[in-house]
């Protein structure tokens, strides 16, 4: 199945300027045709929602571009696991930081705003800082 840029750019959620952004600077693969339309393969759907997810995170298109070799990739470059994983653990100590902070400030908030806050956030959102308070000390 192939689709042209308007139809993955609709599946995706994103515009048809995005896709041919990514096209040009070779996040995602087409197949021209012989009147050069291009044709993306439903791999490209997988790939836009992976882009997007990185870019949620503020990683650099060199970043995502260097995960997604990663992610197709039969063979495992350590090197570059070793640098995700340096990345992560940075993002994660600043997150850490960022928690203890949030976590003074709400100390000295009244009980029943500390409660609306708690209530406000999801159960995974608690299950992450919790995840992330106890992996960071």
């Amino acid at each position: 199945m192939l689709l042209k840029i308007g139809e993955l750019a609709e599946l995706c959620d994103v515009s048809k300027r995005t896709v041919d952004y990514y096209t040009k600077i070779g996040l995602l693969q087409c197949e021209r045709s012989d009147t050069n339309y291009r044709f993306y393969g439903k791999d490209a759907i997988e790939d836009i929602r992976f882009i997007e997810q990185c870019k949620e995170m503020q990683m650099t298109l060199k970043q995502i571009e260097q995960r997604l070799l990663v992610k197709k990739s039969n063979q495992v470059d350590t090197e570059m696991i070793s640098n995700q994983v340096r990345e992560v653990m940075d993002r994660m100590t600043y997150l850490s930081a960022e928690l203890e902070d949030i976590h003074e400030s709400v100390q000295k908030l009244d009980a029943s705003t500390q409660m609306k806050i708690k209530k406000s956030l999801s159960p995974q959102t608690v299950a992450l800082i919790q995840s992330l308070l106890l992996y960071s000390n």
